[in-house]
């Protein structure tokens, strides 16, 4: 239930969220661009008092949100948390550049208005357009944290969408699969990737989303059992020989199980790949190579190779440096 637009600056949940982002960037940030956040913080409260409900609340909280994923999540600066926190004011014309100049440095004006650009694009077009829409979003931003920032603004719209009525909820479903989903995905933003896919399909598949998380429920135990087994003779030969890495197992996305469901014709017991396995290697661009085939030779002393599956991306990385 939104409350009352005088109540705004007292209201609990509102102060405890700013709290948390406070406490998520404070270890982060110098004195001076703590103060500037703070700063920008009483120019959304100011333009909050007079600002339309966005997902059937105070847009604060949407811009509170956006702001905690870019600092808590993809682990953005200064900047771009604070561009996060007042882009939808100025989107919406609560707060103009006039109001900003006095307060806010270039760049962070530069990047609120880049984000402002782009957002009023009309990306609700035919799928087969997906690859276009991605291409313009990226030419019309100079600076990636514009484009960061939407992708915050989009994920964070994302895990609210249950406030929204069914036809909207399938209209930005679908306009984020095909544009933001992979757009994250080029970012390198993987996390975010699977989730936008995720909560792609709650809302167009709702039957299939739910099969399937519940079936991950139930096996959640004898599949973490299954990694830390997998995982620790690896972790104990990477250290014996001298490797500064971590390793990290966790179980495929609901919508990356669904899709191979799909495209293999099979049930959810008879997905092959469940898991995933990445071991990050640090390591000097001189030595990264090769220190990845002596990982991966080490990892095939312990477990056997599927040649069918196989694939290269150390000799033959991706277009996206992957």
């Amino acid at each position: 239930m939104a409350t009352g637009k005088n109540d705004i600056r007292s209201d609990k949940r509102m102060i405890s969220q700013y709290r948390g982002l406070l406490r998520i960037c404070k270890p982060e940030m110098s004195d001076e661009e703590f103060g500037m956040l703070k700063k920008a913080m009483k120019l959304a409260l100011d333009a909050c008092q007079e600002n339309p409900l966005k997902l059937g609340d105070h847009t604060i909280f949407h811009a509170l949100g956006v702001a905690r994923i870019i600092a808590g999540e993809i682990g953005l600066g200064a900047t771009s948390v604070i561009s996060s926190l007042l882009f939808d004011f100025y989107l919406d014309g609560s707060l103009s550049r006039e109001d900003l100049e006095p307060h806010m440095e270039p760049r962070i004006i530069q990047i609120i208005d880049g984000v402002a650009r782009i957002s009023r694009i009309d990306t609700q077009k035919s799928n087969d357009q997906g690859e276009n829409l991605r291409n313009l979003l990226l030419t019309l931003s100079s600076d990636i944290r514009v484009i960061l920032v939407k992708l915050a603004d989009r994920l964070y719209y994302m895990r609210n969408l249950e406030h929204l009525d069914r036809a909207d909820q399938l209209t930005i479903s679908t306009e984020t699969f095909h544009i933001y989903a992979p757009l994250a995905h080029r970012m390198g933003l993987y996390n975010i990737k699977s989730e936008l896919e995720d909560l792609h399909l709650k809302y167009t598949d709702t039957k299939a989303y739910r099969e399937i998380a519940e079936k991950l429920q139930e096996t959640k135990a004898s599949r973490e059992k299954f990694i830390a087994g997998f995982i620790a003779p690896l972790r104990k030969q990477l250290t014996e020989e001298g490797f500064t890495y971590e390793i990290r197992g966790r179980t495929k996305s609901v919508y990356s199980i669904w899709s191979k469901m799909k495209q293999q014709q099979v049930d959810f017991e008879e997905v092959y790949d469940l898991f995933a396995i990445r071991i990050i290697l640090k390591s000097d661009a001189k030595h990264e190579k090769s220190d990845c085939w002596k990982v991966y030779s080490l990892v095939t002393d312990h477990y056997q190779p599927n040649p069918n599956r196989l694939r290269d991306w150390i000799s033959v990385p991706k277009s996206n440096g992957y």
